[in-house]
């Protein structure tokens, strides 16, 4: 993160409506491989750290018997409870609007914590070392995201690819050629490099998943508008006065792309890393002498 990049409350502002219809679904193997790697049997506690709208907390909450989803963001933990009402969890949910750098705010323990491509928004060595005592011991700690490192093909589709480059540079047009986040810019991107911070909070692993994808999904233009304004750097707030504007060129690229509307493109694959926090020792032990 860019030394002088500080967080503000506007880093998502408007792009919780659009979060659930834009973005990529997580590959369709990931509540299985979570439950065997996990042990999870619909009992525990799963805390989701920057929940978002509760697009992973939703997923995973037949597996415990509670669910607390902590996002900044309003307009997220709203999106969130209503997903939760529609999805029949809302009695073994919570959702929080806090920091998570104001964890724990007497939210408890935990058996498995997750981040679902969030942790680089955070003050990420203060968070390890809160959530690592928010969690029991033996209990577990997975960060979960698209697998950056494959090539999708879209060879084979049935409709035209997603025009990515050209949208970006119809956003760059807009808001400049150096990545908005909030109120700064992000010239050098998010941080990577999270296994470091793990391992100094004192979490043991990981244990590396991959949840394989390449499914062909297929996407409307308004699939598409949303994928652009969830995203953190072209959130609607960000293209002011001029967001109509920038919609409507958004339109005509996308229809100049695909006359139908219509787009294809691949599941990414998901990749997960559980980590542990170390169990207990046992009660009572005393050192053997030879």
């Amino acid at each position: 993160m860019a030394a002088d990049w500080v967080w503000d409350e506007t880093l998502f502002s408007g792009a919780a409506g659009y979060y659930e219809r834009g973005r990529l679904p997580y590959a369709p193997g990931l509540v299985g491989a979570l439950v065997g790697a996990l042990k999870l049997e619909g009992q525990g506690r799963l805390l989701d750290v920057g929940c978002g709208p509760g697009t992973l907390a939703l997923r995973l909450a037949d597996l415990f018997s509670e669910t607390v989803g902590v996002d900044p963001d309003s307009g997220m933990i709203a999106e969130a409870g209503r997903g939760a009402v529609k999805a029949g969890v809302d009695g073994k949910s919570t959702w929080v609007q806090s920091r998570a750098e104001d964890l724990p705010a007497g939210l408890g323990t935990f058996t498995v914590a997750a981040f679902g491509q969030s942790f680089h928004w955070m003050d990420r060595d203060l968070v390890a070392t809160t959530v690592k005592g928010m969690l029991r011991p033996g209990g577990a700690l997975v960060h979960i995201s698209d697998l950056k490192t494959e090539a999708l093909s879209t060879g084979g589709l049935l409709y035209p690819a997603v025009p990515y480059a050209a949208m970006n540079e119809l956003i760059s047009q807009y808001l400049g050629p150096v990545r908005r986040a909030g109120r700064g810019v992000l010239p050098d991107g998010t941080p990577g490099g999270e296994a470091v911070v793990l391992a100094r909070a004192g979490f043991s692993g990981p244990d590396r998943l991959v949840i394989p994808g390449g499914q062909a999904l297929e996407r409307t233009s308004d699939d598409v508008i949303a994928w652009v304004f969830s995203m953190s750097s072209s959130a609607p707030h960000l293209f002011g006065t001029r967001r109509e504007e920038f919609e409507s060129e958004l339109h005509q690229l996308l229809r100049k792309s695909s006359s139908p509307g219509r787009f294809s493109e691949r599941q990414p694959s998901t990749e997960v890393f559980v980590w542990r926090k170390p169990p207990a020792a046992a009660s009572g032990s005393s050192p053997t002498t030879a």
